[in-house]
């Protein structure tokens, strides 16, 4: 993962993208499961899906507020 302050207002991103976790923790959510994530998302690879949830179980909070803060827009 990689966070800086310019790129996806500083949200976790996997490796240099400007795919946030938030993101793909909120498809899962709504129950796409990872054939379809890596489907949509073809830069994307298994390893940096499991990366995401790894970081998303580290880090919970992030994800949450990031959650709530775009979906309040």
């Amino acid at each position: 993962m990689s966070q800086n302050p310019g790129v996806c207002s500083g949200d976790a991103c996997i490796r240099n993208t400007c795919i946030s976790v938030w993101v793909l923790v909120s498809f899962r959510r709504l129950s796409m499961n990872e054939s379809q994530l890596l489907n949509n998302y073809p830069i994307l690879t298994a390893t940096d899906l499991a990366n995401a949830w790894a970081d998303t179980a580290d880090f919970p909070d992030e994800s949450e507020i990031a959650i709530r803060e775009n979906d309040e827009n």
